[in-house]
């Protein structure tokens, strides 16, 4: 399998190289040369499978012509080690958790599969790669533990100063070992464009091999197709069509459940839920895409103005709106209506969500009809927010001892200004 620059579709990589680069020399994102379908067999046993067993399955489908059986086996089976459980709130609503991983966020599916991936491709190699990462919120700690001490790899991670909740940052930034964070002064979107700048540095990448953890690498995003496939396993069979709302920021979680849906699973339609920060919506319901300003809001992992993925979305639709709009919905609500909803799911299904779970059940119900099973994606789990879920559901959520004992542990992290002689620098 080649993988090909979507902004020059005759530029085209080896897997192992394409996973190492993450990002192409014209700071053009990587997608197979197609995505390969699952043979009916393994949907005819889909719903008697543990996550484990599909996981491999779709991993095989996906990767076989590029990493033999029992590597790929290995990496599956010591990435994706815990369980994504749905959870019926009521006949016609469902929620898929994905917080069950040593992180407590959805990025841990991906994470720690790509660190399989890297470990996999860089054993017989006499070289160290340095991976540089932007994170809004949950990206930074799931690298951080998925490549600690892994042999070859030094992680920087970019984060915005001030705009990520404190948990979040004390995962990211008291690792220390092969992790290092990199404080911003700025937004999500300054440090993504940080990134993409170091990666068209052509001196730069003379001097240190670099890489990205982000969902831009194929190896990140692809993984997060696992759990769509394992969620309409859990619903179990059923003629009535199933929905799926995602929140989404960069749009790699959304991106991973279209690959799934291109392979196969059927699932009749994706909404995008997103908060102020809504180009895609506005998208999706007129066809035109303009960016506009970042706002910050409460949902701070959405909080992208220019979402990497979305051209991603369009290469899979060959840029067809009309395509791309039969298969997804578009909804977005600001941090008024979040809070609404939190406290409309703890009131009513005794459900503690997350700012980001809570948009994505909005978006759920603005768009289902009655005669479909529903599901909305929890991707964080609600404690990493703890001053919006307490004030909203007015009693104190329990903090999991995986996040208290980072409480006191001493933040690391370099504060530099938002240009690029300063990253250059801090590098």
């Amino acid at each position: 399998m080649t993988y090909y620059n979507i902004n020059n579709p005759s530029e085209k990589e080896s897997l192992k190289n394409a996973v190492l680069k993450s990002i192409t020399s014209e700071t053009g994102l990587f997608m197979p040369e197609r995505i390969p379908q699952l043979p009916t067999s393994f949907f005819e046993n889909l719903y008697s499978m543990n996550l484990q067993e599909i996981a491999f399955e779709v991993a095989k489908a996906m990767f076989s012509e590029d990493i033999e059986e029992s590597a790929l086996k290995k990496i599956v089976y010591e990435a994706i080690n815990f369980e994504i459980p749905l959870k019926a709130l009521d006949n016609h609503i469902h929620v898929l958790e994905l917080f069950h991983g040593p992180t407590l966020a959805f990025k841990d599916v991906g994470a720690r599969f790509m660190a399989g991936l890297f470990e996999y491709f860089l054993k017989d190699d006499n070289q160290e790669v340095t991976i540089l990462v932007a994170t809004s919120g949950d990206t930074g700690g799931a690298v951080a533990d998925a490549f600690y001490n892994k042999n070859g790899v030094n992680v920087c991670i970019l984060y915005p100063s001030g705009k990520v909740s404190h948990l979040q940052e004390r995962q990211l930034t008291t690792m220390g070992g092969n992790i290092r964070a990199i404080e911003v002064k700025g937004n999500f979107d300054d440090c993504q464009q940080l990134v993409k700048q170091a990666f068209s540095d052509k001196e730069l990448n003379q001097r240190i091999n670099l890489t990205s953890a982000n969902s831009i690498n194929f190896a990140r995003l692809f993984p997060q197709s696992f759990y769509y496939f394992y969620a309409v396993a859990q619903i179990g069979k059923t003629e009535k069509p199933i929905y799926i709302s995602v929140p989404s920021g960069n749009f790699g979680n959304l991106t991973a459940g279209l690959i799934a849906k291109k392979m196969g699973l059927n699932i009749h339609t994706f909404i995008a839920s997103t908060n102020s920060n809504h180009a895609v919506p506005d998208y999706l319901e007129t066809g035109n895409y303009e960016t506009h300003p970042i706002q910050f809001t409460i949902s701070n992992a959405m909080d992208v103005a220019k979402p990497s993925n979305f051209p991603r979305m369009l290469a899979l639709y060959n840029q067809e709106y009309k395509l791309i709009h039969q298969d997804i919905l578009g909804y977005w609500c600001d941090d008024e209506q979040t809070r609404k909803v939190m406290k409309e799911l703890f009131d009513t299904y005794r459900y503690i969500a997350d700012p980001h779970g809570a948009i994505a059940y909005d978006g759920l119900r603005h768009h289902l009809p009655e005669n479909a099973i529903g599901v909305f994606l929890e991707s964080a789990h609600p404690s990493k927010f703890p001053e919006e879920v307490n004030k909203v559901i007015g009693t104190e959520i329990q903090i999991p001892d995986a996040l208290m004992s980072l409480m006191n542990r001493e933040k690391k992290a370099v504060l530099i200004e938002n240009d690029y002689k300063s990253l250059l620098k801090a590098l």
